[in-house]
């Protein structure tokens, strides 16, 4: 029975206490790092290397009580990404959002260019727009979701979603990396598979390259894990170690960011440097509803659009001394960067003054003020 089962656990207990070891006198409270490739015969633990040593299955046991299904862990964010995308039949039919994490973006790109897939990129807030796409024939295997959205911030009214994509036969995956499972839980508004970037909030210190995969169901979970441990995408124990111990403080982490973003952005909405605010906690965003009814608050990630341009945009980049320029987010100091500046991402509807704002657990005032002296030039 699982912890959630057991005792009804609120997320920020389940982080802390999901995925230790069974306790016994004298034992270690944590899992370690197996510093072996290879294990004694006797058990599936070294075939293929899936999974073998304790601490994979003890960070895939938390995750998976996190998110309410079954967890795998990937080496990276992408790999776990292609093993959903590239476990599809060839010529299957894809529908996802036209706005995008940039990585999903160019591996669906590629699908297409291979022939491998046929995509229907669509806003994913427009529910009757992906509605109408789920519907034409041929009927889509997959309905790919961000919510909210990266860069843009479209929020996706989940549960509607994933029954429409379910009534067509198609599996429903949600990317869910800008939100963690302290703030929104997929899989209870319908979807069959949850994916993150770990290296992001899970792992929450930017010292780790990892990714997971959390499915509802133990025939999906068994294809993914397949697609994993052909593809030699396994994560290494110390990165699986590093992101089992980041997620302890996740609930915490995550109430200071948000916390931080809130001020922020509210700050940042009466700036005149700024011409727009995105960020769903403001009453006035077009996802402010969705995200307040489907999610568990309304995450650390701003987006702003910077009176000026692109060059000023740059500049504010340039002049910000405690926030860091840098690509990434998730982890407890603060990053910003210009997003605009990836050609995959301008092509994909990012305003060319907008800047990406992964707001981190530093004192809100002394982020406000490096905020303050970057606009003001």
């Amino acid at each position: 029975m699982s912890l959630r089962e057991s005792s009804a656990l609120r997320q920020s207990s389940v982080v802390v206490a999901a995925g230790r070891p069974a306790p016994e006198p004298g034992a270690p409270l944590n899992s370690g790092i197996p510093l072996s490739a290879t294990f004694h015969a006797g058990t599936d633990a070294n075939y293929l290397r899936q999974g073998g040593s304790e601490i994979t299955r003890a960070f895939e046991t938390a995750l998976g009580e996190l998110e309410g299904g079954l967890a795998l862990g990937f080496s990276s964010g992408m790999a776990a990404i292609a093993a959903v995308i590239e476990g599809l039949p060839t010529g299957s039919v894809i529908v996802a959002p036209r706005s995008v994490y940039s990585g999903s973006s160019m591996l669906l790109d590629e699908q297409v260019r291979l022939g491998r897939a046929l995509v229907r990129r669509v806003d994913i807030s427009d529910t009757a727009a992906v509605l109408k796409a789920l519907r034409l024939v041929p009927a889509p295997a997959l309905l790919w979701v961000e919510t909210p959205t990266n860069p843009m911030f479209e929020v996706a009214d989940l549960p509607v979603l994933t029954e429409a994509a379910h009534a067509v036969g198609a599996l429903v995956a949600v990317d869910s990396t800008w939100n963690s499972p302290v703030v929104l839980r997929p899989l209870e508004h319908g979807a069959d598979i949850v994916m993150h970037s770990a290296t992001k909030y899970l792992a929450g210190h930017s010292d780790v390259l990892m990714g997971a995969l959390v499915a509802k169901d133990s025939k999906v979970w068994a294809g993914l894990k397949l697609r994993r441990d052909l593809g030699g995408a396994s994560p290494g124990a110390l990165e699986t170690f590093l992101t089992l111990r980041g997620m302890r403080t996740l609930a915490v982490r995550m109430d200071r960011a948000q916390a931080n973003a809130a001020d922020l952005a509210r700050r940042l909405d009466a700036h005149p440097g700024v011409e727009r605010v995105l960020y769903p906690g403001l009453p006035a965003d077009p996802g402010h509803e969705r995200v307040t009814r489907l999610h568990q608050g309304y995450g650390a990630m701003i987006s702003f659009l910077v009176t000026g341009g692109a060059a000023e945009a740059e500049a504010v980049c340039d002049r910000v001394a405690l926030i860091t320029h840098a690509t990434s987010l998730g982890g407890v100091e603060s990053l910003i960067e210009r997003r605009a500046r990836y050609a995959v991402d301008a092509a994909n509807g990012a305003p060319e003054n907008l800047l990406r704002f992964s707001v981190g657990i530093e004192h809100v005032e002394d982020l406000w003020d490096d905020l303050v002296q970057a606009l003001a030039g």
